[in-house]
């Protein structure tokens, strides 16, 4: 039987965490609170597996993964003035790439329509050997290569509606013709990636579409970009799976970012992203959760998100 929704998340995530850093671990269950919600009678929900080391290394150098490992046992540290390692922290992010993993799997076979791994530490701006922006282990680009080790799907793309540019996944995959890598972003904002002309490189040239918003711009601006511009592109490059990393720092409540995105804004992206994978054939999409830092904000988006995409997945095409 096709579960509707899946949520898949782990209060053992709650480990990593710092005194008064936004990345918190209230917000897994603000977001999970908001899944709940919205999917109702129709959800499902289960624990985090840990993502094994062989998964890990088939994007993250083994060096990096040792050094977190060592930093973690001698009792953590700061990779910069944003990143944090505390005992705990490599159960946490083990744990939020092996839930992400879990989450594409299940829309590959078919287990369920939408599936939702509420994880942190969020992982879009870990790059193979860099952990930064919040972030230790890039999960979706392990979710990626899960995917592909077990011949799930090879041509993949990545939603990402996150604030902030997923710098770390766009230098992972920026030269992987069979991934494509769509993202609205805030411009001129941390990391100070993602322009226009940053599309790719070699056989890839084209499968990075960057979509920077200005400072202000909201739902009719982030709605717009996505439905008129970005999932058309998806949708034609006809991937056999669709993975999102979720961000919900472009609400116009969150402290970190200056974007006026309401729950509405991601209902419709969703409802737009369910018709898509309708008309791909697919069996729904797989969320990851990466940023959104009120707590309010990101339970009422989550929650927006599910109802959007279920939505238009139930619409004609």
């Amino acid at each position: 039987m096709v579960v509707r929704v899946l949520l898949v998340t782990d209060a053992r995530m709650d480990a990593h965490a710092a005194l008064g850093h936004p990345e918190r671990p209230e917000r897994r269950e603000a977001a999970a609170a908001g899944v709940r919600e919205a999917g109702g009678d129709d959800l499902v929900e289960t624990p985090a597996e840990f993502a094994t080391d062989e998964m890990l290394a088939t994007v993250h150098d083994p060096h990096y993964l040792a050094m977190l490992d060592e930093a973690e046992d001698l009792g953590g540290g700061w990779l910069d003035p944003d990143t944090y390692l505390v005992p705990g922290s490599m159960t946490a992010a083990r744990l939020a790439a092996g839930a992400t993993v879990q989450a594409a799997r299940a829309i590959a076979t078919g287990e369920a329509s939408i599936a939702f791994a509420v994880v942190r530490p969020p992982g879009h701006h870990a790059a193979a050997a860099r952990g930064t922006g919040f972030c230790l282990l890039n999960n979706i680009a392990v979710a990626v290569a899960a995917l592909r080790a077990d011949g799930s799907a090879t041509r993949i793309a990545i939603v990402d509606w996150d604030v902030h540019h997923g710098d770390g996944t766009q230098a992972i995959f920026d030269a992987d013709p069979d991934l494509l890598y769509a993202s609205t972003h805030q411009a001129r904002f941390y990391p100070g990636t993602g322009r226009p002309d940053e599309r790719g490189s070699g056989d890839a040239l084209g499968t990075m579409l960057n979509r920077p918003l200005a400072a202000g711009e909201g739902d009719d601006a982030f709605v717009g970009t996505w439905k008129e511009e970005l999932l058309p592109a998806v949708e034609a490059f006809g991937p056999e799976a669709i993975l999102v990393s979720a961000g919900y720092d472009a609400h116009r409540d969150d402290p970190l970012a200056q974007l006026a995105v309401t729950e509405a804004g991601y209902e419709a992206v969703a409802r737009a992203l369910g018709r898509v994978t309708t008309r791909l054939g697919h069996g729904g999409a797989a969320l990851t959760l990466e940023g959104g830092y009120d707590l309010e904000a990101l339970r009422a988006s989550t929650a927006a998100t599910v109802r959007g995409f279920l939505d238009g997945r139930s619409e004609p095409t």
